[in-house]
């Protein structure tokens, strides 16, 4: 019998099942000290790699960690910092902007609130979910290039757009998996579930996933 194209609540549960039992307490990838470092370091992610950041944030945090003295360093010196990664000059203002934004409005905290995170130079929705999820514990889903295409390949959240995707996966994801979903969809699609050559003889879902085209072992 053929399998249907859309999955089951059962295929769902077991899908993050398998993950869990996997990795119980997955990680994201990104290096940060406290919510604020959290914020500029995802800030800085956008076409950027997590590895490409770190190596760039760790001199920074080590003497800039809070929002009052990211603001003292200044621009010019943020710049510098991270100049090895894209788009440095625009997100160096964005850091800079966003800390003194933090120090005035928020008492130089990082607000466990959306609309707050979103208000902040440089911050999106993807951007506001990740710090939601990982600063606050919040079962929010992050749609970046690799969530989006296992939510779509997999049939777990079919979509033509990241908000399309998200919105999907907040309806299907049980809620006893909420909070690491995003962390085991991110890193299957990083490792796993490649874009050009997906590796699905090694994948925990393979026998779930609707994804047609399945890549055989190399022999």
């Amino acid at each position: 019998m053929a399998k249907s194209s859309r999955l089951s609540p059962q295929d769902v549960e077991e899908i993050f099942r398998r993950f869990q039992a996997a990795n119980p307490d997955p990680k994201g990838e990104l290096h940060y000290l406290n919510p604020y470092t959290l914020l500029v370091a995802v800030v800085l992610s956008a076409q950027a790699t997590d590895e490409g950041v770190n190596r760039a944030t760790k001199p920074l945090f080590a003497i800039a960690d809070t929002p009052a003295k990211m603001v003292a360093l200044g621009e010019d010196s943020v710049r510098d910092a991270i100049k090895t990664i894209g788009l440095f000059r625009g997100k160096a203002k964005n850091v800079i902007l966003l800390s003194r934004q933090l120090i005035d409005k928020h008492g130089g905290h990082v607000p466990d609130d959306r609309d707050a995170l979103e208000a902040l130079p440089g911050v999106g929705r993807k951007t506001a979910n990740v710090v939601l999820n990982i600063a606050f514990g919040h079962p929010t889903i992050a749609v970046d290039t690799h969530l989006f295409r296992v939510g779509n390949r997999t049939g777990l959240a079919p979509g033509k757009t990241p908000l399309e995707v998200e919105l999907k996966l907040l309806k299907v994801v049980p809620h006893a998996y909420g909070r690491h979903a995003h962390h085991w969809l991110i890193l299957h699609g990083r490792y796993v579930c490649k874009a050009r050559k997906p590796e699905c003889w090694r994948c925990l879902i393979s026998d779930i996933c609707r994804f047609k085209a399945k890549t055989p072992a190399p022999t």
